[in-house]
């Protein structure tokens, strides 16, 4: 198939997807364009994807960029030269939109649209009455509409009133990539913990510090966990809640305990060597950070919330009731002093192995297409 998949080239979760189905596609033999307004943020290993990066400069003509009309105009002039058949966009806005002028810039024949909805597409933004009727339109006119998991295909169908069906495609983790770790490399740690106990325990929270990741709430953990155990914890990404987050840490005095590292391309590296993954997001449609923590063999923790609890058991983690600091500090304490700790560890990895690896996944969405393009044909 000649397909053309739309993401956003940032380390969030609906870009990651987007990133790593193109070139999964690829590597199957299928003519893949990913369209994208940056470059990636992880290494594609799919020498023959194709990997279009738009410009959405601001115009001095209207003083901002058009991301929307940027986008729609590349869409049209690659599946003009390559004969796309299938678009799938993922994340609805602006990306839907983009998608839908497109198609009816291309006549009476265009690419088939597949919308992928990941989280906020639907629960903030579909929420918001300034953008749901029109996300409503594109989504209910797409040829086919994915989410990850149960919950945000219950939500999808409620928000944007959707009668047809919602297929749920599971995000996916490469396996061989977020891997355990064969031990800890205590060396490193100690070049940002000087003086750290070769057996302290390191917490792991990946997030794009959003308010809805609830980032303060991750410093009021450690806080309460030290009281207890010599715990460190790692904050990796970037966003408009870190600098509130740093200043809480400084106020709560583990200041030393708690090191932010920013956006970085190496991130199974860093989450294979914790102890436990820590997620305090007020919502999670799936949440791929913890998904790769769990390939990793690492238990995660976090609040019962959205569709976190199709991916977190109790054989592989603790979900809490949320927004319980103490409930969730005192999961963090309970699995760290678990004797039953390493046997969770193998079972995250199991389940990760099991359910989550990229083929079936794959499948799934060629399946998908081929469905898309067969009804299209009946028309």
């Amino acid at each position: 198939m000649r397909i053309g998949i739309v993401g956003f080239p940032t380390p969030g979760g609906s870009g990651v997807v987007a990133a790593e189905l193109a070139a999964g596609l690829a590597a199957r033999g299928h003519a893949v364009h990913l369209l994208t307004t940056g470059t990636p943020h992880r290494e594609l290993r799919a020498p023959s994807l194709r990997v279009h990066v738009v410009d959405a400069a601001p115009h001095p003509v209207l003083g901002h960029p058009d991301v929307a009309l940027a986008l729609a105009s590349r869409i049209v002039d690659v599946a003009r030269q390559e004969g796309l058949e299938i678009v799938n966009v993922h994340y609805a806005a602006p990306h839907a939109l983009s998608a839908f002028l497109a198609a009816r810039a291309l006549g009476p024949s265009p690419p088939r649209v597949v919308v992928s909805l990941h989280g906020t597409d639907v629960t903030r933004l579909g929420a918001d009455p300034s953008y749901r009727s029109a996300l409503s339109f594109l989504i209910c006119t797409a040829d086919a509409v994915t989410v990850p998991s149960q919950f945000l295909a219950d939500q999808a169908r409620s928000v944007f009133e959707i009668e047809g069906s919602v297929d749920v495609i599971p995000n996916f983790v490469d396996v061989e990539r977020f891997r355990p770790a064969e031990k800890r490399d205590i060396e490193f740690w100690r070049t940002l913990f000087p003086g750290m106990e070769p057996e302290a325990p390191l917490l792991v929270h990946v997030s794009n510090f959003r308010p809805i990741k609830r980032t303060l709430d991750l410093v009021e953990v450690l806080a309460r966990v030290r009281r207890r155990l010599p715990a460190r914890m790692i904050l990796v990404g970037d966003g408009p809640e870190r600098k509130r987050t740093e200043a809480r840490a400084w106020e709560l005095g583990i200041a030393d305990a708690v090191r932010f590292l920013g956006t970085t391309s190496d991130l199974a590296s860093i989450v294979r060597q914790a102890d436990l993954f820590v997620v305090t997001s007020e919502s999670e449609s799936f949440c791929l950070a913890a998904l790769e923590a769990l390939a990793c063999g690492v238990p995660v923790i976090g609040y019962r919330v959205g569709g976190l609890p199709e991916l977190v058991t109790e054989e592989v983690g603790r979900l809490v009731p949320p927004f319980s600091v103490e409930a969730l500090a005192g999961a963090a304490i309970e699995l760290l002093q678990s004797p039953a700790r390493a046997e969770m560890a193998r079972k995250a990895r199991a389940r990760a192995e099991a359910q989550y690896r990229p083929g079936p996944a794959l499948d799934r969405y060629e399946s998908l297409f081929r469905r898309v393009l067969v009804e299209q044909e009946g028309r």
